[in-house]
């Protein structure tokens, strides 16, 4: 008998299909996959389990958590398997935790809600848990508050949470998204240890097939809230029949071809940079301790050069980044573009900042949603000393969304009327209006599908064709700075430790960091065949 059997499940949401007769089941000690992209309906799926369907879903077919009829399950019923039978880690460590309650209390609070064990009971339990999804009590005490923790650290908390009370079924929605390579790589392996320690079955959500191709024990495909393809990992990898599948599968592995890049003229030139933080008193009287973010960085970025810059969580790539834009001034070292410094005295360089533009990770996050984008792509014309207007102004806009794939007429749209990759070309047409001479993606495709990222990856290849670009590509994501960088630069604990051509420094990294960074990356099986348009018709 199955752990988890859901049986010809039907969802709509006000007249809308959301689900079309989706049928899995999960075994103990098992590990299922759930792939698909945005809107493929597999978030759906997981809160149909749980019982946490928005008010209106009208549901058919049958979810059964054992003996458990789940969808005819009163909601006194379903709280009480809740974080008992079922337990499920979140997308988003941050949200997930509550920010005014510890790390201890947050644990324990799983087990107190259930009235399993008295309180002095729970808080040991709650202390096993913490230890045992890696957060040792010398360093990461019960007292603990989630903003004194990593991303990696807070989704260790959420997974403790969630098996405190020993679930049959656990449910990791997207739990490694936001994570760096390493960090992804120890959390995956801390699943697939929890599945064999307590004999849980595993339903693991996520868009990326690379995540999951050594770790599940078997796959399904989601599109459009139909269940299109499902196999054991190996055989499915081996024998995609769909072409929805196959589309996936090159997605998640997509190359892109970047023009040659033109004899070396240095543009942005970071000479032994250094950038401390203060951290506040240990003792009343004592002097305030330093944290060192960016210790001595140097390097150069030459004009039409791409350059990656990787690295985990706090080795202080997004430090450095603010550093470049002008937004923190160093402690010392210089920061030159074209010769001239990001900051004139205790000032940003004004003259210097209208030459640069960045690209944010989320981009709905990035533009005010009550404008319209004619008015957000515009944003940077007040670095102009005299922009356009008038119809220069709307022919600026016509273009600089043509050249990312858009129509004229989206500038009278409103930011809630695209899709998540729509609303990145729409950065990128932000960034490129005034024509910079240097653009900075921070993170720019890492919460993209991987459908969507690779049409980003591919727009990057076809606008530094047009426009010559220069760009510094920073990204926790691997395989995508390999594709779309001449260079590439990594960075830890504050230090650039290696640095050199992209291919080079990934086929032969000479830094025991690099190598452990490369190691850690998801990697696609090698099936021997390439995936193209020509395999995948229709499927848009």
């Amino acid at each position: 008998m199955s752990l988890l059997a859901i049986d010809n499940l039907s969802l709509a949401l006000h007249k809308t299909e959301i689900l079309k007769g989706v049928s899995l089941t999960v075994d103990p000690g098992e590990i299922v996959a759930v792939t698909g992209e945005s809107g493929s309906g597999k978030s759906m799926t997981a809160l149909a389990v749980m019982g946490l369907l928005p008010m209106g879903a009208r549901v058919n077919g049958a979810i059964d958590l054992e003996d458990t009829a789940i969808l005819s399950s009163s909601e006194a019923e379903m709280c009480t398997l809740r974080g008992s039978a079922v337990g499920m880690v979140f997308q988003e460590p941050m949200t997930a935790l509550n920010p005014v309650k510890t790390i201890g209390d947050q644990v324990a609070e799983t087990i107190l809600v259930h009235k399993a064990m008295s309180p002095d009971a729970a808080r040991t339990r709650a202390r096993e848990m913490l230890d045992r999804v890696g957060l040792p009590v010398e360093r990461f005490p019960l007292s603990r508050y989630p903003h004194e923790l990593s991303g990696g650290q807070r989704q260790r908390v959420v997974i403790a949470m969630a098996i405190a009370l020993r679930p049959r079924l656990l449910i990791a929605d997207e739990p490694t998204t936001a994570l760096d390579v390493t960090t992804q790589a120890q959390i995956l392996d801390l699943l697939k240890s929890l599945v064999a320690d307590f004999g849980m079955g595993l339903l693991m959500i996520t868009h990326d097939l690379a995540v999951v191709a050594d770790m599940a024990d078997r796959i399904v495909v989601m599109r459009h809230g139909e269940v299109v393809e499902t196999g054991p990992t190996d055989d499915l990898l081996a024998n995609m029949r769909h072409p929805y599948t196959k589309m996936l599968f090159e997605a998640s592995s997509h190359k892109v071809v970047l023009p040659d890049a033109p004899a070396p003229v240095p543009l942005l030139q970071v000479k032994n940079v250094v950038r401390d933080y203060r951290l506040p008193r240990t003792r009343l009287f004592a002097d305030p301790g330093h944290f060192r973010a960016v210790d001595d960085a140097s390097f150069t970025l030459n004009r039409g050069e791409r350059l990656g810059l990787v690295g985990e969580s706090g080795c202080g790539k997004s430090t450095l980044t603010r550093a470049i834009l002008g937004l923190e001034q160093v402690q010392s070292g210089q920061i030159l573009l074209d010769g001239a410094p990001v900051f004139a005295g205790n000032a940003p360089n004004i003259v210097v900042r209208r030459k640069m533009q960045v690209v944010f990770q989320d981009p709905f996050g990035s533009f005010n949603p009550r404008h319209r984008v004619d008015r957000l792509v515009t944003e940077p014309f007040h670095l102009l000393d005299d922009p356009p207007r008038g119809t220069k102004r709307q022919d600026a806009i016509a273009e600089a969304l043509t050249a990312v794939g858009l129509q004229p007429d989206d500038a009278q749209k409103y930011i809630h009327e695209f899709s998540g990759g729509q609303r990145q070309r729409i950065a990128i047409a932000r960034a490129l209006i005034i024509r910079p001479e240097l653009i900075l993606f921070d993170e720019a495709v890492s919460a993209l599908d991987v459908s969507v990222r690779a049409q980003i990856l591919d727009l990057l290849a076809e606008l530094c064709a047009a426009y010559d670009l220069t760009y510094l590509f920073i990204s926790h994501d691997l395989s995508v700075v390999r594709t779309v960088t001449d260079r590439v630069l990594v960075m830890q604990a504050g230090q650039i430790i290696e640095q050199g051509d992209t291919e080079a420094v990934f086929t032969d990294p000479q830094h025991p960091y690099t190598k452990s960074l490369i190691a850690a990356a998801p990697v696609l099986p090698d099936l021997g065949r390439e995936y193209s348009a020509v395999d995948t018709p229709n499927i848009t």
